[in-house]
């Protein structure tokens, strides 16, 4: 039974935002935050490079879950402070949305949190998610 609620979920991204700047990348400005179907609570931050190869807060906290053997999201979130320090939800991008579903089939059913009392399942976020079938 998952006791982390939506509310201690963005909280948990909320904490590893800490933007910084390395030379001309930031880091850190984009914190997300997940919990498994097994309760336990991965989080991670975004890497923005100048060339593109750098990835969104989802991934690094979904490297983390992965890294503990674990591969079926419940929940997720990602969180960002704007310039006059008020807390944004961010969806995923798509990108995120098809690593999501990518990590386990089953993560099609994930909880998308949209903002305080709004959620998505990831199916209805990404829509034509079925494997085609044959041309002909």
């Amino acid at each position: 039974m998952i006791t982390v609620s939506n509310d201690d979920l963005i909280a948990a991204a909320q904490a590893v935002v800490h933007p910084h700047r390395v030379g001309d990348r930031l880091f850190g400005d984009v914190g997300a935050a997940l919990v498994t179907e097994d309760g336990n609570v991965y989080a991670g931050v975004c890497i923005d490079t100048g060339s593109g190869t750098g990835f969104c807060a989802e991934a690094a906290a979904i490297g983390a879950m992965v890294t503990a053997r674990e591969y079926r999201i419940a929940r997720i979130v990602a969180v960002w402070r704007d310039d006059d320090g008020v807390w944004v939800v961010l969806p995923p991008c798509g990108r995120c949305r098809e690593f999501i579903r990518q990590i386990d089939w089953a993560n099609i059913d994930t909880e998308v949190i949209l903002g305080r009392g709004r959620t998505a399942l990831l199916r209805e976020l990404l829509p034509a998610h079925e494997w085609p079938g044959p041309l002909d």
